[in-house]
């Protein structure tokens, strides 16, 4: 960490402080782990290095698994009421005007049939404010880690520095979680390194104008030229735009320049060439250095990482962040009551793996088969577009697209809100079936108490 810009305090004494729990991280997956849990009894606090949450470039999906979590929650009805577009389908060119529906989001059972997209920004600070009422929930901005604490093998807590005022502080808890990103620090200095799988592309990120009236677009379709591939999302007043290349093309395309990044621009996306001299510079343009990995062990005494921290997503299907909030509520529901109780251990720690190592290997095993018959074969310019065997299940079988739009929308093992966590709310979103998955997660949470109890005899 590079403390060059931070205020001078290096004489201050060190503020000490203790916790039930300490959450590394202020995104998606950091906060509600936080809220759930301190619905819970337990007193957490979250670290977020940054001021606020205004970034530009972050995954701006919600999924529906994380809709009707927030239903269970009891505040559906305040996100809904959020400014939000909805995405209802996922399709591919064909090459000669038609296209093809890879996904449909409307197969699914109502009302959890589309993916919502709203500023990330937006749906951090509106977390923060459901999760703010409640007394064991704390959260500190500008709070960066600096380093681990450790005693006797087992992790005690963090050091983290106040970039605001300089002050240095030692926050201990009998767990720290880590939810710090791709990049983690807690995971570095754990000591835990992931397998890393190869990815063929990259994705530069950018923003163009959106005018007002322009028609609005409920699908989602790539744009494929000759050794890239160009997607838009719709926000309020702009595209956001991703543009894909082969790994590591990213001086190439700095070293041509603002100019020749314009024509590319235009030249797949023509209704759009109004508009490219907006791009002022490179400066503009943000690199993602793609990775697709997985720690073979997400735990250490006193320490569980979860989200990108344990297994970085590829952007295909844009599951990243979903998947990593699904890691939030199994954790927060095994953990909730040890914690509380001053009594987890490992074993508690094991079990969160447990459950959600299947469903993160699943969909990295499908974003990898995506890697190989779609984007691979796209950036290296050996295909333009999908394989034709994906094009006929589409097109000719029906039922094709409801399976991709589960695993994208939902996730394999789809997490719901523990019994303890659950207020009153949008009761019109209930559907035949759901008081059968709430039986479910209360046998899960009945299960993960006599595991502990099994534990402790």
């Amino acid at each position: 960490m590079s403390t060059d810009s931070l205020p001078s305090n290096a004489d201050a004494a060190v503020i000490t402080e203790s916790r039930d729990c300490i959450v590394v991280g202020g995104g998606p997956a950091g906060v509600m782990l936080a809220l759930i849990l301190a619905r819970g009894g337990v007193r957490v606090t979250v670290l977020e290095k940054h001021r606020d949450f205004l970034r530009d470039f972050r995954g701006d999906t919600v999924h529906a698994s994380t809709i009707r979590l927030m239903d269970e929650l009891g505040f559906g009805d305040a996100f809904a009421a959020l400014p939000q577009d909805r995405l209802a389908n996922f399709e591919l060119p064909l090459g000669d005007g038609r296209t093809v529906t890879l996904a449909d989001f409307g197969r699914l059972r109502p009302p959890y049939d589309y993916i919502a997209m709203i500023p990330q920004w937006d749906l951090l600070d509106f977390l923060v404010d459901q999760a703010t009422p409640e007394p064991g929930f704390d959260i500190r901005m500008q709070a960066e880690v600096t380093r681990l604490l450790e005693e006797d093998g087992a992790v005690t807590g963090v050091e983290y520095v106040d970039r605001a005022t300089g002050a240095r502080h030692r926050l201990t808890a009998p767990l720290t979680v880590a939810s710090d990103g791709r990049g983690s620090l807690v995971r570095e200095q754990a000591g835990l390194v992931p397998k890393e799988f190869a990815v063929p592309f990259d994705t530069w990120w950018f923003r163009l104008p959106r005018f007002e009236g322009e028609r609005q677009h409920s699908s989602l379709m790539p744009v494929f030229g000759k050794g890239e591939i160009m997607l838009s999302l719709v926000r309020n007043t702009f595209f956001q735009i991703a543009y894909f290349r082969e790994k590591g093309a990213d001086a190439q395309l700095r070293a041509e320049g603002i100019e020749r990044f314009r024509q590319r621009v235009a030249g797949m996306r023509p209704d759009l060439a109004d508009r490219v001299d907006t791009i002022a510079s490179m400066d503009e343009v943000h690199l993602l250095d793609v990775k697709l990995n997985r720690l073979r062990r997400w735990y250490r005494p006193g320490l569980l990482l979860i989200g990108d921290a344990a297994h970085a997503m590829s952007p295909a299907g844009g599951v990243g962040i979903n998947l990593a909030v699904q890691d939030a509520v199994a954790a927060a529901t095994r953990l909730a009551a040890p914690l509380k109780a001053g009594t987890v251990t490992e074993r508690d720690l094991a079990a969160v793996q447990r459950r959600r190592y299947p469903p993160t290997v699943i969909i990295q095993a499908v974003q990898r088969v995506l890697q190989a018959a779609i984007f691979g074969p796209a950036v290296q310019g050996k295909r333009s577009g999908p394989p034709a065997v994906m094009i006929a299940l589409a097109r000719h079988v029906p039922a094709f697209s409801a399976l991709p739009a589960r695993l994208i929308a939902l996730g394999p093992r789809p997490e719901h809100a523990p019994s303890f966590a659950r207020r009153p709310g949008r009761t019109g979103h209930r559907t035949p079936g759901e008081s059968t998955r709430d039986e479910r997660s209360m046998r899960d949470e009945r299960a993960a108490a006599g595991e502990r109890a099994a534990a402790a005899g």
